[in-house]
């Protein structure tokens, strides 16, 4: 049992790691938090990107052990329970420490003890599940759980009914404040009548999304400009001085600009950077990672808002410069009914929805 908290100050722990998609959704939530005077605690492991995006933000940051839970057979299958129950029980006593009114969990594997360690200290824990299905870590997590937020209407049918809410992902506000003017200046571009692409290939970039696109550049370039994310390492020196096309390995703060500047987006479909095409209404292509390379969680997402009438979905199977080009084509004309479909969601206001569940579960 927790001993007696002090109700001066509400407190919050916030965990979440292994990508940065498990970790950006709960910096978006920090200032709203903050506003609401929540003291906020991040638990995460020891070096994972969490510790560096987290410590940035001028969190206190403490590291636990954690081990990955497979569904295929690895060697590190026999050694990772251990590093589970370790932080399990790391969990428990820095909760007793913190003595937080609610845990807030953003999934990851580093997450499952921390919210499993809730549950036995009686702290209502509430976990965001960004993909259409829930992955591992989240379906380990979730009978611990007092709520299960999520960005998908589908994703309601797989959870249970008195958890589950329907919230969209938390957005950084600064996401929606861009400057166009300073992403056309900071490109170089020259002639303000041509519309402009945005190419975001994911953290570590796709070679190929990047292929298809240079293959298509000179056809592009008639009547956009083009900016390209091509990921670490990807940069190609032969295209440096090609007028209208502005190549970047990956963007921190401009990245609001160049969403401002956009009228266009192609995307890898990721829940995270799809929830913000939709708060930011930009008609998009999402090419999702193929189910070879994953376990397919991003074709459900990309169909999902090909669905509900808000992008259009090139398969990575068929991507050929010439089908790109069609897509391009087609969701350019379309633009209007992908803005209009966008405006009509309700899941705009994730940060709010979820600050309420975060209230509600920390009166109790």
């Amino acid at each position: 049992m927790l001993q007696e908290r002090d109700y001066s100050m509400k407190k919050i722990v916030m965990t979440g790691g292994g990508t940065a998609g498990h970790v950006t959704p709960n910096i978006a939530l920090m200032p709203a938090l903050r506003n609401e005077g929540f003291e906020i605690s991040y638990i995460g492991s020891y070096e994972g990107i969490e510790k560096r995006l987290i410590e940035e933000q001028g969190v206190p940051y403490y590291g636990i052990s954690s081990g990955k839970l497979r569904r295929y057979f690895d060697p590190k299958n026999f050694s990772d329970p251990f590093k589970v129950l370790k932080g399990y029980a790391q969990s428990i006593r820095l909760l007793k420490k913190i003595k937080p009114d609610v845990v807030f969990s953003k999934g990851g594997f580093v997450s499952v003890p921390v919210v499993l360690a809730a549950k036995h200290c009686k702290v209502p824990a509430i976990i965001h599940e960004s993909d259409l299905t829930p992955g591992l870590a989240n379906k380990l997590a979730i009978p611990s759980a007092t709520k299960v937020c999520c960005n998908f209407p589908e994703t309601l049918s797989y959870l249970p009914k008195e958890k589950a809410v329907l919230t969209g992902s938390p957005i950084r506000q600064e996401l929606l404040t861009g400057n166009a003017d300073f992403a056309f200046s900071l490109c170089h571009f020259k002639d303000h009548s041509k519309q402009t692409i945005l190419i975001v290939g994911g953290s570590s970039g796709s070679r190929v999304i990047n292929t298809a696109i240079r293959g298509l550049l000179p056809e592009l370039l008639k009547n956009y400009n083009v900016i390209h994310l091509c990921g670490k390492g990807n940069m190609d020196d032969t295209l440096t001085a090609t007028d209208g096309y502005a190549q970047f390995e990956y963007a921190n703060k401009e990245l609001s600009d160049m969403f401002a500047l956009a009228d266009l987006v192609i995307s890898r479909a990721g829940a995270n950077a799809i929830c913000e095409l939709l708060a930011l209404r930009k008609p998009n292509i999402l090419i999702p990672l193929s189910a070879a390379a994953s376990r397919g969680d991003q074709i459900l997402n990309a169909n999902s808002f090909a669905k509900q009438g808000f992008s259009t979905v090139l398969e990575e199977e068929v991507l050929t410069s010439d089908t790109l080009y069609q897509a391009v084509s087609d969701t350019y004309k379309k633009r209007t009914a992908f803005i209009e479909a966008m405006e009509k969601s309700t899941l705009n206001n994730a940060v709010e929805t979820i600050m309420n569940l975060i209230r509600e579960c920390a009166k109790s």
